[in-house]
């Protein structure tokens, strides 16, 4: 202590003058995190709260139901198989997967686990990369007679599922995006082949096609898929038996570092989205379903288009949910309210962060309303309320959610040429095939009335 306020008299302190600003390095940054300084910033001003973690540092049961596992399918049993052997070694409920393999398919097959099998749905339909060998029936001429035939099979492509498959034999079109011959033994007439392409294309009934293309016939041999989504080989994939002794060594020893090291976040999954930082008192909300909101947004990426599928995550890099983006980059910088995206998909639990809604001057004042009976249970006036209260408050849900009466279409408001209106308007109404049912408006009259918006 003595020598530290030696220093603090001795030595001058005081902050140096810089040309700019010192920048955080985030590049190593896990996860949805990773630089998140080169973010843009709509606010930096926002409370933050205790609840959430890191989705490296959750419990560890939390971290086994929110994460996934990139597996090397073994050869043999079939893909519903291996999902079941999982759920019964990690005792869970509920396992996914990122799309089926044939029994003898070996390669990268993606085990959601849990809360992460919410995002099973836009795994499955992510593109696929395989290496398979292909035996022709005939000889051919030499090597780069193949690797012609091959690269032409490329684009978009009629198939027919083959006879084994557990699908309606129906034609479809799938789009084989890159193809290339890696080998060739003309020996024993087996071709090497590398190919990327769309989800639900069946490399079977290419080697087929190949095989008609050089006037030869052929068939698939042997089949590896090397890359799901955006994971590969090399991405921590890990076999049955890792999960098996990573379970074991949990059970018996208490030590979780193995199964940390077999089972990844979900929000790895995610990392190829374009991302929107939500403040810590917006997230319950979203989880419940509320819009995303521009006051809520604390940083947005660039290049974000309209309908464009994004991530809406936390300020300590958890998924809350998957989102259709209704705005682009460029208007988000411009604007201070409307929505910013619809919700696709939530991925939060709920109540994982508190309830931070409804706490505000007016939401307050409706609730010692309801309480008091001057509202009823559902906020909206009655014989009791106020007359005051009648001309000021305004429910936006209701006024947004206005139904026309004949058409049972929402529409514009009467001033500005309604084709129906409110059940207490209805001589003023043409009638039309929906009269008779009385729909009511959920506008209350008075406050049409008050605006000059009624008929």
């Amino acid at each position: 202590r003595a020598g530290a306020r030696e220093i603090q008299h001795t030595e001058e302190f005081f902050i140096k003058p810089e040309s700019r600003v010192a920048q955080l390095d985030t590049s190593q940054w896990p996860l949805l995190l990773k630089n998140f300084d080169k973010l843009n910033v709509m606010t930096a001003h926002y409370t933050p709260l205790s609840s959430g973690a890191n989705p490296l540092k959750r419990e560890i049961s939390d971290y086994v139901r929110s994460g996934f596992i990139n597996l090397d399918k073994p050869s043999n049993p079939s893909s519903h198989e291996v999902v079941a052997w999982i759920r019964r070694i990690l005792r869970v409920e509920k396992t996914g997967h990122s799309g089926t393999l044939d029994p003898k398919v070996t390669g990268c097959l993606i085990v959601c686990i849990e809360r992460a099998t919410r995002l099973v749905k836009s795994q499955q339909s992510a593109g696929k990369e395989y290496v398979g060998i292909v035996r022709l029936h005939n000889a051919i001429e030499n090597e780069a007679q193949l690797a012609r035939a091959i690269e032409t099979l490329t684009g978009a492509l009629f198939q027919r599922p083959p006879l084994i498959a557990a699908v309606k034999r129906q034609l479809r079109v799938r789009t084989i995006y890159e193809s290339k011959l890696v080998e060739y033994d003309p020996e024993r007439r087996l071709g090497i082949f590398w190919v990327s392409c769309e989800a639900g294309t069946y490399i079977r009934t290419l080697c087929v096609h190949l095989g008609l293309l050089l006037g030869v016939g052929g068939q698939m041999q042997e089949l590896r898929r090397v890359r799901s989504g955006i994971l590969g080989e090399k991405d921590n994939m890990v076999t049955m038996h890792d999960v098996l002794d990573a379970q074991w060594q949990y059970d018996n020893n208490k030590d979780d570092s193995y199964l940390r090291r077999v089972i990844l976040p979900l929000e790895k999954l995610l990392t190829s989205h374009k991302r929107l930082v939500m403040k810590d008192s917006a997230v319950n909300a979203i989880c419940y379903g509320a819009k995303i909101m521009l006051p809520g947004v604390l940083r947005y990426e660039d290049g974000i288009e309209v309908n464009q599928e994004i991530v809406v995550i936390t300020t300590k890099g958890e998924a809350i949910c998957l989102a259709i983006a209704l705005m682009t980059t460029a208007v988000i910088s411009t604007c201070d309210h409307g929505i910013v995206a619809k919700i696709k998909r939530v991925i939060m639990e709920r109540d994982t962060y508190p309830r931070k809604w409804g706490l505000g001057p007016k939401a307050s004042q409706k609730k010692m309303m309801i309480q008091k009976g001057l509202l009823d249970k559902h906020g909206k006036p009655n014989e009791s309320t106020p007359d005051s209260w009648k001309k000021e408050y305004v429910d936006y849900r209701w006024v947004q959610g206005v139904w026309l009466l004949h058409s049972g279409q929402r529409g514009a408001l009467c001033s500005e040429g309604w084709a129906g209106c409110c059940h207490l308007c209805l001589e003023h109404v043409r009638p039309g095939p929906r009269q008779s049912a009385a729909w009511t408006c959920g506008v209350q009259w008075h406050f049409l009335q008050s605006q000059g918006m009624c008929c």
